[in-house]
Parts: C-alpha cells; structure tokens; sequence
C-alpha cells in the first residue's frame, strides 16, 4: 500500500464529509481505485490535516482521530455519504439511501467520541442535507471527487482547478493538436 501526504488538493470537497467521501480516489474504476484510509496511518493523520485544511475546519476544531474499535463504522458512515450524495447530484436522491446515510449517522453518534473526525463528519452531513441550493453539490469531470460549487455563477466543473481543470484542460489541448496533425 502507497504512502502519501495529506495536502490541500485531498480537500477540495469544501465540506468535511464530502473530504471524507473522497478520500477513495477512482472510486468507480476498479482497476485504479485507491482507498486513502485502508492504510492506518493515513486515516489517523487525517483528522490534523483536516484542522489544517479543510473548509469546515473553523466549525469544528479539533478533532481527534476514529477509535480503532469505531473505525468499520466511520467506513461505512463514508460509503453511506458518497451513494447518497452522488445519488443527489444525479437522480434527485432517493428515500432508501438517506434512511442508509441516517442510519450510518446515527451509529457514529452513538459509537464514537464527541470530538473524533467520525462526530465531526456526521455534523458536517447534517449541513449538507440541509444546504440551502443543493444544485451547488456537483461531482468533478475529471477524477469523480464530490464538491460544492461555491463560484459565483455556479460554473465550476472541477473539485480542484489547479489539478483536475488543469489536467482536463491539458487533455483537450492534447487532443486537439492530435487532431491537427494530417
């Protein structure tokens, strides 16, 4: 399993929940999926950067890392954020995948510290729910992440300009000059 750092880029979601969701790159291509917190260590250095970067971070504090007995839970309380807020962003959202996001919420709740990333997360989906222009929520054309747009005129297509609008718009470029070429 590959080590990493936790860098601005790993928190372009602009809400800590949807931070966590992302935190599986390529998730829908199995070959090249990565998932951040199947390596311990990264999961538990995630909480600091989270403090350092995410946008939320002003809401929440500190917050300290999954007890390891909760962690399964916090997994599964992130799964339970991508299907339902990826289904949103697509469909509308259905009742049986918010009662599964609830349920997963519920669980943490119950389950972990009150200033562990897992409580945090569960507050942070709280907001989602109930954010006032849910169409802000959109998915990234280039590599799948969960964000919201906060640009003014709700035009962004991308989690993180700097690398998935720059890589796309490289790919464009690269495949217009292919074009051009007789």
């Amino acid at each position: 399993m590959m080590s990493f750092s936790w860098t601005p880029h790993r928190f372009a979601g602009g809400a800590l929940a949807l931070d966590v969701a992302n935190s599986v790159v390529l998730r829908h291509d199995a070959a090249r999926r990565i998932d951040r917190f199947a390596v311990s260590n990264q999961m538990r250095d995630f909480p600091q950067a989270a403090a350092e970067f995410c946008a939320e971070r002003a809401l929440f504090g500190k917050i300290v890392p999954v007890a390891r007995e909760n962690e399964a839970d916090f997994i599964a309380l992130r799964e339970a954020i991508d299907r339902y807020f990826r289904e949103r962003i697509l469909t509308g959202g259905d009742d049986q995948s918010l009662a599964a996001l609830l349920e997963a919420m519920a669980k943490v709740l119950r389950e972990a510290n009150p200033g562990s990333v897992a409580a945090a997360t569960a507050h942070s989906v709280l907001r989602l729910i109930a954010m006032p222009d849910p169409e802000r929520m959109k998915i990234c054309g280039n590599c799948g992440w969960l964000f919201i747009d906060r640009s003014k005129n709700r035009s962004r297509a991308w989690c993180d300009m700097a690398v998935c609008g720059n890589r796309a718009k490289a790919n464009r470029h690269y495949r217009r000059k292919k074009e051009e070429i007789p």
